[in-house]
């Protein structure tokens, strides 16, 4: 094999192969000199292609998520930077506010390491060292679940409508890894009445770790995943997710201003039916604003999933128990899960589609709140499967009522 690999195929395939030995317990200091021999640079788009390769050929997700940071340690060595295809980022545009978001959360972990390092410096038997830095730079960087979600729901969705889809995969096990890391930080940090000695000790096995995990997030995201979305995404798509990006709100920064997205005049996304007319069913007709309307006025949320496992529509009632965004639809639903969740869905459908079950249940408890979540099978009169209703509910007042209400009683008074 020569020297300098200049074929992108062939780069994809030797880092795959590189890749697969570390799996195999090949020494990362071996491939890395093995990886700088045969491949001299790549970008982010291959990387991301290599990953997608892993998981097609069989690779597990949860095995490539596993060893995610040590692929990115092994390969920074010969990542350069894509030259965007799209014009130079205006300050606003999504990409900006993402990388804005990572160095207000770098000076999070900053300040919390810096916090750390005084506690350090006392005896280990000090009572009550000074933790309100330290808590203070913690829920700065809580703020960052609002980076994720964006992240997720909008940034992936797009990707993914490009053939995109192994890096979020990834990706998004690796967030779930940091919000684990930062939620036993948090219960950590509750703690009282604890000597320096035992907050030195959360320090390096809890808190370290927490923010080592971040870091590594915001070096893949710089350096691969916004690279290469922004060669991946159309300028509609961009104006997209700036639209969006308001119903998940912003990590530690807001936006600056400077970019305008375009407007949207897709045909293709508007209302296939006029608004003076209506809609024919069995029971009666409706037009689109008394079917808009009806929707949102359910004291629940629904979300439809057709045939092809596609979302197609979602309710827009004021008190969603889950945030949805427009991008979701027409993706995947698998894709709008975490990878340690998607089995579960990959099972209800499965069995719908087979007519083995009509009905999945679950309940749980959600920000204080006791929520209803039950999926059912839409089929035609001929028994065909149409696709998956989610039908999500908060039921925590309901489960509170007692004795009887006969006489009318407004619970809420409209000025």
């Amino acid at each position: 094999m020569s020297e300098l690999i200049n074929n992108r195929a062939h780069r994809i395939q030797t880092m795959k192969e590189i890749i697969k030995h570390l799996h195999r317990g090949g020494a990362p200091d071996a491939v890395r000199q093995e990886l700088r021999r045969l491949v001299r640079e790549t970008d982010a788009s291959e990387i991301a292609a290599m990953e997608q390769e892993l998981i097609a050929d069989g690779m597990p997700v949860d095995e490539v998520q596993s060893m995610c940071d040590l692929h990115s340690s092994v390969l920074r060595e010969v990542l350069v930077e894509i030259e965007p295809a799209s014009p130079a980022i205006l300050p606003g545009h999504p990409v900006d506010t993402f990388r804005r978001e990572n160095r207000a959360l770098e000076g999070a972990v900053s300040r919390m390491r810096a916090a750390m390092q005084a506690i350090s410096s006392l005896p280990d038997d000090a009572a009550s060292p000074p933790l309100f830095e330290w808590r203070q730079a913690y829920n700065d960087l809580m703020d960052v679940e609002k980076h994720y979600q964006r992240k997720e729901h909008l940034l992936f969705s797009c990707l993914e409508r490009h053939g995109i889809t192994g890096p979020s995969k990834v990706m998004w096990g690796k967030d779930d890894e940091v919000r684990a890391a930062l939620k036993n930080l948090g219960e950590a940090l509750r703690a009282e009445d604890a000597a320096a000695g035992e907050w030195k000790l959360v320090a390096q096995t809890v808190t370290e770790p927490a923010l080592i995990a971040l870091e590594e997030m915001i070096y893949k995201e710089e350096n691969i995943l916004l690279p290469m979305a922004q060669n991946a995404l159309t300028p509609d798509e961009w104006g997209e997710i700036w639209r969006q990006s308001p119903e998940y709100g912003w990590c530690l920064v807001e936006p600056q201003t400077g970019y305008v997205p375009p407007t949207s005049t897709d045909p293709a996304k508007m209302a296939a039916v006029a608004a003076n007319e209506s809609l024919a069913f069995p029971t009666g007709a409706l037009s689109p604003a008394q079917i808009h309307g009806l929707f949102g006025a359910l004291p629940l949320d629904l979300t439809f999933v057709d045939a092809d496992d596609r979302v197609r529509y979602f309710s827009e009632g004021p008190d969603r128990v889950f945030g949805r965004s427009k991008a979701i639809l027409g993706r995947k639903v698998q894709h709008c899960h975490p990878p340690k969740s998607v089995h579960m869905v990959e099972q209800i459908l499965d069995d719908f589609k087979a007519g083995r079950q009509s009905v999945a249940e679950f309940w749980i408890t959600f920000q204080q709140r006791f929520v209803h979540i039950r999926y059912f099978a839409m089929r035609d009169d001929a028994g065909a499967y149409l696709g998956t209703l989610e039908v999500t509910q908060d039921v925590t007042k309901l489960r509170a009522l007692e004795g009887e209400r006969r006489l009318l009683q407004y619970d809420e008074v409209v000025a």
